[in-house]
Parts: C-alpha cells; structure tokens; sequence
C-alpha cells in the first residue's frame, strides 16, 4: 500500500485497454452467486474467466481493444449462454447482463448477437474514442493522428479544452509519448516535422479531456491515449507508397500564373502480424519512411534577364562578391544563395509480441524508434531579420539541420488474480536524442545592410553550436484493483 501511494504521486494518463462488466441473474431478477463467465477474443483465442460474486456481479478488466468477442456464461442446473459479437474500444466498460433459464432438458447453445451501444453508461468523463474502422476511413494529408483528433469537439487538433498542446499528456501503448522538455511540439519529432508513430500501426485512439478516473492524471488539457496493432491467428499485411512533385501542385490562382517551388516527397510502408503460436503467441511489425526535398528559397536574386515576382532586391553580384571575398580571404565556404534544397527525412517503425501466458496472465512487449531529421534555414528573425525574402537573402551553410531520435520500449502485465482481484504493470524506458547540425564550419555571424536594412546574412548559424539534448524517461506503474 505505501509502494501505491509513493507512485501515485507521478501517475500519468495511461489507458490500454478495454473492459467488461454486468450480472448474472434468474428469471426472477435474483443474482447467482458462482456462476462462471468467460469471454473469448475470437482473432486471437485469447481466453479472460472469472465467477460471478455474492451479488452477481462480474468484472473482466484488462481485455484486449477491437474483436468480435464471445461470452459463455455456465451455472449447474441453467441453461448455458452464449452472447457474441462485441468489439471493445480503448478505455470504455461494455455493460453485459444475463437473466439465465432454468435447464429442464438438454438444450442447444442459444446465441445472441449483440449490438453496438453509442451511449455507455460506464463511461467515466468526457471522452472521444476513435476506433480502427474509422482511422481506416478518415481522410488525412499529412498522415498524422492530429487529423484524426480533430474527432474531439474540444479540440483544432493540437489544442483542448483551450489549453496549450504543451499541458496535453500523450501516451502510446502506456508509454509516455510527450516532449519532455517542450521544445517546439507537443510530441516527440515535431522539430523535424516527423510523426513518431506511423498511423498503418495505430488500433485505437481515446481522447479523455475531464475522467473521473483516479489512474489518469498529469494534463490540464487532454490525455490522448493511443494502443498499437497486435498480431491475431491470420497472417495478415498492408503496404503503401505515395509520391508527389510540383508537377501535382496548381500553378495559378484565378487566372494569375505563381511561382512552383521544386518539390519532391516519397512516403512508404508496411504492417504485417500474426501468429508464432496459435492461440499462444502473437507479433505485429511496422515500418515507414518518408523522403522530402523542398526549395530552400522562393526568392532569385536580382540580375539581368530575371524576373518575376519572387525577384528580391539583393544583387546576384554582390553575393558572389561577398562569397568570393570570405573565401579567398578566410577560407569559409558560403555555400549557393538560391536553387538549393533542404531534406525532410525520417524513419520510424514498431515491433510488438503479445504472450497469452494461461488464462489469468497476458504479457505484452512493444518497442519503438524514430530517427528524423529536417533542414532549415538561419532563423528567419533572429538577430534582425535575416530573410530569404525580398529584401534580405542569405547562403546556404548559415542554416542547419535538426536531428531527433526515439528509443522507446514496454512491457506490460495484465493479470485477473480472481473474480474480485486485478492488475495491470507496466515498466518502461524511452530515450529522447535531439541535436542540431550547423551546415559550416565555426565562423562569425555576419550582416550587411544597405539603406538601412538587412541585405546579405552570411556565417556560422549562431544559436546551435554544440546544441544536445538527451533525455531518459523510466517510468513504473502498478494499478490493482478490488471490486
């Protein structure tokens, strides 16, 4: 009990799974005591059982999300039950009651199909849950689960309640998921404009903005739960690859032609899962890339024969001059200052087992990684404006490249002790690795004006020498139950 409440003080929002409760009782409403209630994941054979307590009640905690799931429910001299057809979603109690028959003769199995409940009376607070069938048909252009919070009426999709995406809790398969630091974005990889979890590899989503639920803590704004695909008794796969250049981007607005901007982006991957042992032991893989390349300048500088409205005012020939000058003189490359490019690159995939241990204890083993990276120019206001834009343009090597990397594993231990015992451990650790990369070597910042303001921005990027920020996250939490 002192080890409880010794972590409850750091609890965060970490919901996983769904659950199951309701009665069993007589065709005079009177409970049955010991009546045993067992309930299957058919994709899975996975096999939750308890008895009813004094008053009739039973309780399965810990399920696996998704199905379709039967439930059995036998008593010495009644008729046996079967209910089926439920498919669980992340965080939500499925209420499920039994009025059994006394048993004359020998009757067949009855079946009954269940339906889908939109009002849940075990809800526990505000909360959106969004299920696979709807992140599979969900439109979303940047293949992030922001598109997919937008669900939440409370919420632009970064933003709840109104509150700063910082005071958000994001967890993902129980393990934290924030930006520790709270540089930039909410998320892990937002500096890099990398998402940290392909969404081929996202079950089930929960948005919980106000729980009465004494496990969720640590947010002011929303905690955004996130379980990740398991493997089932069919081998099954996707794959996918998008591309696009600006050859698919308009080249007009009402009628007036605009400047294209190169552009090139490939995105790729694949999921596949399925069973090592039937019934017994499961896997999911997922893996996907994504390759960027954008225009690091809009703007030309200005020379005979260039024109357009992307022409800036900076000379082409003072910027060679310039170039030429810190060459020859101090052996510092500059780099173009117009027509070059910046990567968006990353990688980032899942591996996770599943081990039905017996019928009380399932174990479930998740590891992730994210290694990205996005280039930028010098910051564009810092120290003065610094452009490129139409007044003030600037060389490639002033800007600098920003690396993030994720190492993140989970384990986690579901186990139903009894009809009135539960629990669910988890242990984990996750690395964060954020670095920024200057193009150039070490050499002063260097601004020239002409009239006044910001002309030509040369040298070392000012704000990123030696930046590293490394972070280890462990993270222990124990929730036992007593119904």
């Amino acid at each position: 009990m002192l080890l409880l409440l010794i972590v409850s003080g750091t609890l965060k929002a970490q919901v996983t799974t769904s659950s199951m409760s309701g009665t069993v009782t007589d065709e005079n409403g009177d409970p049955l005591q010991g009546a045993s209630v067992s309930a299957t994941h058919l994709p899975t054979g996975t096999r939750y059982g308890v008895i009813t307590r004094s008053n009739g009640r039973f309780n399965l905690p810990n399920l696996r999300v998704g199905g379709p799931y039967k439930i059995n429910v036998t008593f010495v001299g009644f008729e046996p039950q079967i209910k089926q057809g439920f498919v669980l979603t992340l965080g939500k109690n499925q209420t499920v009651n039994f009025q059994m028959k006394v048993s004359s003769t020998l009757l067949e199995d009855v079946v009954v199909l269940a339906g889908y409940e939109e009002i849940n009376s075990g809800r526990t607070g505000a909360a959106t849950v969004i299920a696979n069938d709807q992140l599979i048909k969900l439109p979303t252009i940047s293949r992030s689960a922001s598109d997919i919070y937008r669900l939440t009426p409370s919420s632009d999709g970064n933003s709840f309640a109104g509150r700063n995406n910082q005071f958000n809790n994001f967890s993902l398969d129980g393990s934290i998921f924030n930006n520790p630091f709270g540089l930039d974005a909410a998320t892990p990889g937002g500096q890099s404009n990398a998402q940290p979890i392909s969404l081929d590899a996202i079950d089930q989503i929960q948005v919980s903005i106000a729980p009465y639920d004494v496990t969720q803590a640590g947010f002011t704004g929303a905690a955004v739960n996130a379980v990740t695909k398991s493997g089932t008794n069919d081998l099954k796969g996707t794959a996918f690859a998008f591309y696009r250049n600006q050859d698919m981007t308009g080249s007009k607005v009402d009628g007036n032609k605009i400047f294209v901007p190169e552009l090139s982006q490939f995105q790729a991957g694949f999921s596949i899962g399925g069973p090592i042992i039937k019934d017994k032991l499961f896997f999911f893989a997922n893996f996907e890339l994504e390759r960027r390349e954008d225009l690091g300048s809009n703007f030309r500088a200005a020379a005979a024969g260039v024109e357009g409205d992307n022409v800036s005012r900076v000379q082409a020939s003072d910027l060679m001059a310039v170039s030429d000058i810190l060459q020859s003189r101090f052996g510092y490359e500059t780099g173009a200052f117009e027509g070059y490019m910046h990567d968006t690159d990353n990688q980032k995939g899942i591996v996770k087992l599943d081990w039905n241990i017996n019928q009380k204890h399932t174990l479930t083993a998740t590891y992730n990684f994210l290694d990205a990276f996005r280039e930028h120019n010098a910051h564009p206001s810092a120290l003065g404006r610094r452009g490129p834009d139409a007044v003030t343009l600037q060389f490639f090597n002033s800007g600098y490249r920003t690396n993030n990397k994720i190492h993140s594993g989970i384990l986690e231990l579901k186990s139903l002790f009894s009809s009135k015992y539960a629990n669910k451990f988890q242990v984990g650790f996750t690395r964060f690795e954020d670095s920024r990369d200057p193009f150039s070597d070490p050499f002063p910042v260097l601004n020239i004006n002409q009239a006044g303001v910001r002309y030509i921005v040369a040298g070392h990027e000012p704000f990123s020498i030696n930046t590293r920020l490394d972070q280890e996250v462990f993270q222990f939490t124990d929730n036992f139950e007593i119904y």
